[in-house]
């Protein structure tokens, strides 16, 4: 997925249709000023994620994938229980199992399990309601004698929600909805975790008001000098677009906001997604090492990690306090901060082209790139056909470049 031949990218070029016409070089737009240029301290550091991402992903754990999963799935019950979290499953359970494929006598073997716990909200008029923060803590296991640790993919993520976890339980006040917390098994699997989530939840799917889950939160995309965190789901629901305004960023840490059509579905927020639940999915991006045994904790961005660790918290607080839920939004309006950021990305891919090593047909793809999203900054809004190459310029440029 990260390299592909010449000739594959031009194939994929024709069929989505996307021209390489020279144009006008236009200047880099200045960041527009919004109030997400508020700054805060993150309450969580990068020595409380340090010890979970560790764990999960050292070479003990062997990649969490069939035994060593349950390990890790234990690891997580155990932290809940020491926070007291009430068990979110029936029968007062941690553990939700996901069954497998029947086998020649009809039984179902245990393929994996979910992890949940949550916290009651203290408004009885909304306690009803909940907010979901969520992680999968699985990954590829060992192949070919090779341990794929996933420290980025995704012990990250679960770091971020086992500390978010820590801190809500630790709050004198608690939100006024309810607040679960649930690590998903399987997603590698076809996101087959959230999927059994989602078709068999513990309450009434329109009681989740808010879904949230992080994947790959310790690094950058494609190892880009940034320290950006992208934001999608939030042209789904207008109130999640003023939340994300309103709360800012965690000092040393960018938030861009971006459309999930422009990446489709690639993680556990899908199965919510087309149920029509309003949802935040917060990723760092994919890099060189995604799905690779270089994968590991040495190279995570420890103090990214509790950036947007206190980001979420902060995001999820924010929701779980408003005097009204997210309404869900069936055809988002366009937004020009995915705009904003697609130029921004490919700004530094042609300024660090030599790194990247760029031939010179993905050099021609990301100029265009640039120069045509400067363009429409430089004008301030953005056509229906325009929002159309943007979704497939951002695909081919994840396909071809990442």
């Amino acid at each position: 997925m990260h390299r592909h031949t010449l000739t594959r990218f031009a194939l994929i070029s024709g069929f989505l249709g996307v021209t390489f016409a020279p144009s006008v070089q236009a200047e880099p737009p200045a960041p527009a000023e919004s109030s997400r240029s508020l700054q805060f301290d993150s309450p969580i550091s990068a020595s409380d994620v340090r010890p979970h991402i560790e764990l999960l992903a050292s070479p003990q754990m062997k990649g969490r994938s069939g035994e060593s999963a349950l390990v890790a799935a234990t690891y997580i019950r155990s932290k809940f229980k020491k926070l007291e979290l009430r068990p979110l499953f029936a029968d007062d359970r941690f553990f939700q199992q996901i069954p497998g494929v029947a086998g020649e006598d009809g039984k179902r073997p245990i393929a994996g399990r979910n992890v949940g716990g949550w916290i009651r909200g203290s408004d009885p008029d909304i306690a009803d309601e909940f907010v979901i923060i969520s992680a999968h803590y699985d990954h590829l296991g060992v192949r070919n004698g090779q341990i794929f640790t996933g420290a980025d993919d995704n012990a990250t993520g679960v770091a971020m929600m086992l500390e978010v976890a820590r801190l809500i339980a630790a709050a004198e006040i608690k939100p006024r909805r309810s607040i679960a917390f649930v690590g998903f098994d399987l997603e590698e699997r076809m996101l087959w975790g959230s999927r059994w989530f989602a078709a068999h939840p513990p309450w009434p799917l329109e009681r989740l008001k808010l879904f949230i889950t992080a994947d790959m939160i310790g690094r950058s995309l494609g190892n880009l000098p940034i320290s950006t965190v992208f934001v999608m789901g939030s042209e789904h629901a207008t109130q999640l677009k003023t939340t994300l305004d309103e709360v800012g960023s965690p000092r040393g840490l960018e938030t861009a906001r971006m459309g999930i059509d422009l990446i489709g579905t690639r993680s556990d927020y899908g199965p919510f997604w087309n149920r029509e639940i309003p949802f935040l999915f917060f990723s760092t991006g994919q890099h060189p090492d995604y799905h690779t045994p270089r994968d590991v904790a040495e190279l995570i961005n420890y103090d990214n990690v509790a950036r947007v660790s206190g980001l979420v918290l902060r995001v999820a607080q924010t929701v779980a306090n408003a005097d009204d839920s997210p309404e869900w939004i069936d055809v988002p309006d366009s937004d020009l901060d995915e705009v904003r950021s697609l130029n921004r990305i490919a700004t530094l891919l042609l300024e660090t082209g030599n790194e990247q090593n760029l031939n010179g047909l993905q050099r021609l793809l990301v100029s265009q790139a640039r120069n045509k999203t400067g363009q429409i900054l430089k004008r301030g809004s953005i056509t229906r056909n325009e929002r159309t190459w943007l979704i497939r310029m951002a695909q081919l440029m994840l396909l071809s470049i990442f």
